[in-house]
């Protein structure tokens, strides 16, 4: 077994660095060029663990550029079973306040001409219609509970192109839709780790009210500055929360996630 094997995968910001004991930058060589930065493989408890930042280091990579395919894909190469995927979301309704975390469910892909798939052939059609793995999603829940942090159990992310935020009027048609929360990454990273067959779980971290949440009076469109804000005021429960799924995480995956590709490949032989 290659030494850097790592049972459990992390993409999120540069601060989780400091949490991985024994760490170790190493460089990977994808087919699809190279990651947003080194891989750092380490331990937390018993468990090996691999993380990228996805932005890079220096948050480099806007959204539309960040290279997902590079990044899944390395994960898949260090022996990844199982995915944990944090990221900042924008509120779209008044019962989901900044501070507050969301375990997606489903998401809206609202971005266009990222590379999105790792099949430009064989013709291939993954079952879609529930992305996030169950098992890894409700381990999320009961964590972020027992840390008192206010969690809403589920929920739909739409995923815009970036890296505007958005306008009022398309703020207003997601609230209206119904949908919880606005972000800029989950697509495609949630879809290219299923069709590598990893689990895949988002922690969404709310940091505000998009471009001035409807039915909300006073609320005004968000800035980058109050993104910062609210992030760093609550990245460290982020970490707390990752550090303890980590432990309580099977090295192997759910078991269901690593058949997500059974019957999927369409062409004939």
């Amino acid at each position: 077994m290659n030494s850097n094997n790592a049972g459990i995968g992390v993409f999120g910001g540069s601060g989780f660095y400091e949490f991985i004991e024994n760490a170790e930058g190493i460089k990977i060589d994808t087919p699809y060029g190279s990651p947003s930065d080194l891989v750092t493989i380490g331990t937390i408890g018993d468990k090996k663990v691999a993380f990228i930042p996805r932005h890079g280091d220096k948050h480099e990579y806007p959204p539309h550029n960040i290279p997902y395919r590079a990044n899944v894909w390395a994960m898949k190469s260090l022996g990844v079973k199982s995915i944990i995927a944090p990221s900042s979301v924008g509120s779209l309704q008044a019962d989901i306040k900044p501070g507050d975390f969301v375990v997606c469910d489903q998401f809206i892909d609202r971005t266009w001409g990222r590379k999105d798939t790792f099949f430009d052939g064989p013709v291939v059609h993954i079952m879609g219609a529930n992305p996030y793995c169950e098992t890894l999603r409700q381990l999320a829940i009961k964590v972020i509970k027992s840390h008192n942090i206010p969690v809403h159990e589920s929920g739909t992310v739409v995923v815009i192109q970036g890296p505007r935020f958005s306008t009022r009027a398309e703020s207003a048609w997601f609230t209206n839709m119904g949908w919880s929360c606005v972000n800029m990454t989950q697509y495609p990273e949630v879809i290219l780790s299923r069709e590598l067959e990893m689990c895949y779980v988002n922690i969404s971290l709310v940091t505000d009210w998009d471009a001035g949440c409807l039915g909300i009076e006073g609320v005004e469109p968000v800035t980058a500055e109050e993104v910062r804000q609210v992030f760093s005021s609550s990245n460290e429960k982020v970490q707390k929360v990752i550090i303890d799924m980590i432990k309580q995480m099977s090295k192997e995956g759910c078991g269901e996630c690593e058949l997500a590709m059974k019957d999927a490949i369409m062409s004939k032989e």
